[in-house]
């Protein structure tokens, strides 16, 4: 799977990107991540990618020209164009579904926004998906772009060391619940002790007492935020 991080601010990424999972699965040829700076497709000697909003109001803007460009050309460097994500909060929300979807394609390509947002243009000539991770602001699409690769990468064929882990994870599978109360070592810690069942080695009963776990952790979730 290829994934580009189209954004002002590539250095931001290098920690994340060198990190446990995503430093493995790029070194093991499952994904290939590339950065691209929006500000070399900008003129001038100054590189200005953001002017005033016009009618005035606070803050600067992603100027159309740059942006654009450096889509148009990244997505021109590969036979397959990538599905094209636009990080903002007006966008739709990502969930589980969403990521399981997007870990289907062959390439995505992650668009960081910065300042007051995007000049309207942007979004008129690219045809974007807009995701937002939450009903919050950020300083920029950077953040938000690591979690939608972070939540991706681990569905990738691969990258996680079970395969299993992923399916359970919560939000997956079928029912979509959450994922219960886990334990292990010691079998006692400060008067709390590991349910009997998880020692028991019934697979059987294990499995039904984790999916009733699960069921009363996603109806508390529910509960609590209705």
């Amino acid at each position: 799977m290829r994934i580009d991080i189209l954004t002002l601010f590539p250095e931001m990424f290098t920690s994340f990107l060198a990190g446990s999972l995503l430093g493995a699965a790029r070194d093991n040829g499952l994904i290939d991540i590339r950065l691209t700076n929006i500000r070399d497709f900008a003129d001038g000697v100054h590189r200005q990618v953001d002017d005033r909003p016009f009618g005035g109001g606070p803050g600067m803007l992603l100027m159309p020209g740059p942006v654009v460009d450096c889509v148009e050309s990244v997505q021109q460097s590969d036979p397959v164009a990538g599905q094209l994500l636009m990080l903002t909060p007006s966008g739709r929300r990502l969930d589980q579904q969403m990521v399981e979807s997007l870990a289907t394609k062959s390439r995505i390509v992650l668009l960081c926004g910065r300042y007051e947002g995007f000049d309207e243009r942007v979004r008129e000539t690219l045809q974007p998906i807009e995701i937002s991770i939450g009903d919050y602001i950020l300083s920029g699409g950077e953040v938000a772009a690591m979690v939608v690769v972070d939540a991706v990468a681990r569905l990738v064929p691969g990258v996680l060391g079970h395969e299993e882990s992923a399916q359970q994870d919560s939000f997956s599978g079928i029912d979509r619940l959450i994922e219960g109360p886990q334990y292990t070592r010691p079998r006692e810690f400060r008067g709390l002790c590991v349910p009997d069942v998880l020692l028991s080695g019934d697979h059987g009963k294990i499995a039904q007492w984790r999916h009733e776990q699960a069921v009363r952790a996603t109806h508390r979730r529910v509960t609590t935020h209705s």
